[in-house]
């Protein structure tokens, strides 16, 4: 695991304790691309321990390289390589600017542009990070093993700040599309058709239950799962059997069922039909009551399975 984690900070949620063989990368949600500190506090772990061994190098670079060097190690054997770019998030620090990029790969990129533009070094980040990936997909061919490696990538969340979540309202931290809507780009010749694009509704917590079926790995049999495998969909074998989604961060909350969604945010509340109304402008509550309480109620279903299925595993004496 390489990157940026989010599965906890404790020694005991770290990647190498959560069946991952080697980590390098940070356990915080955001850390300063230079110094690799968070407020101060150094953040960047090689395993279990802290390390300062690459201070004063940026960020997605030695992400780079630390991917470079495990498929050149580990790719004539199967393997799993998740590698979380922090990129273009923006920085945790003191004292530096929050978007941070180095200054000849701007130039490269934008020679023209205003170095201070917030727009353009948000876009350099996400060029240096493409980069970085080409050059993994690079390293892949090299080795000979580009056509039979699963390739997944996609984003957390819909962009915030300087980003362009284009004809999707809301953003990043809010359940409006433009906060959850993000595109997935999947890459696995002879298993899934070239240039083909699905508009399926499928979510990130399909990505276990796929990766499980690609291995031949079998789940507990009392593991419940929240996804399945997508594969089918993909290949157009089989529409998606997702019908439902339901969100909640802080004071944000929403539910889709179908094309149906339910949304209750800082923006406001509302029903939309996402088949007709993607950027969800036009609120149809008082046009379809009936179907606003049956996303209402889902929801309130949904939160209280949850409430019922916690505390588990490791969690259930943190």
């Amino acid at each position: 695991m390489i990157g940026k984690w989010d599965g906890g900070r404790a020694k005991r949620f770290l990647p190498t304790r959560r069946g991952f063989d080697s980590f390098y990368g940070f356990a915080n949600t955001g850390i300063d691309y230079y110094t690799h500190e968070r407020y101060g506090i150094p953040s960047m772990f090689r395993d279990l321990e802290r390390t300062e061994e690459d201070r004063g190098l940026y960020a997605t670079d030695l992400f780079q390289r630390e991917a470079l060097a495990f498929l050149k190690e580990e790719s004539s054997q199967p393997f799993f390589l998740y590698v979380a770019f922090n990129a273009p998030h923006s920085a945790s620090n003191l004292e530096r600017d929050s978007l941070q990029i180095p200054e000849e790969d701007l130039r490269r990129y934008y020679p023209d542009a205003d170095p201070k533009d917030r727009r353009t070094k948000y876009m350099g980040m996400v060029t240096d990070m493409d980069e970085a990936i080409g050059a993994m997909i690079a390293q892949l061919e090299q080795s000979g093993q580009l056509e039979n490696t699963l390739i997944i990538f996609f984003s957390d969340n819909g962009g915030s700040g300087v980003a362009d979540n284009g004809l999707l309202r809301g953003r990043k931290a809010l359940v409006l599309e433009g906060g959850i809507r993000v595109p997935c780009i999947i890459h696995w010749p002879g298993h899934i058709p070239a240039g083909a694009v699905r508009d399926d509704f499928l979510t990130a917590l399909e990505i276990f239950p796929t990766l499980l079926k690609v291995a031949n790995v079998e789940p507990p049999k009392d593991l419940i799962l929240d996804g399945f495998d997508m594969l089918p969909t993909l290949q157009g074998k089989a529409p998606s059997p997702r019908q439902e989604m339901f969100w909640e961060r802080r004071e944000e909350r929403a539910a889709r069922v179908g094309n149906w969604k339910w949304v209750n945010s800082q923006q406001g509340e509302g029903l939309f039909d996402l088949s007709k109304d993607i950027g969800e402008k036009k609120d149809l509550s008082n046009e379809k009551p009936a179907k606003l309480k049956e996303l209402q109620a889902r929801f309130r279903e949904w939160k209280t399975a949850m409430e019922q299925a916690e505390p588990r595993g490791p969690f259930r004496d943190y």
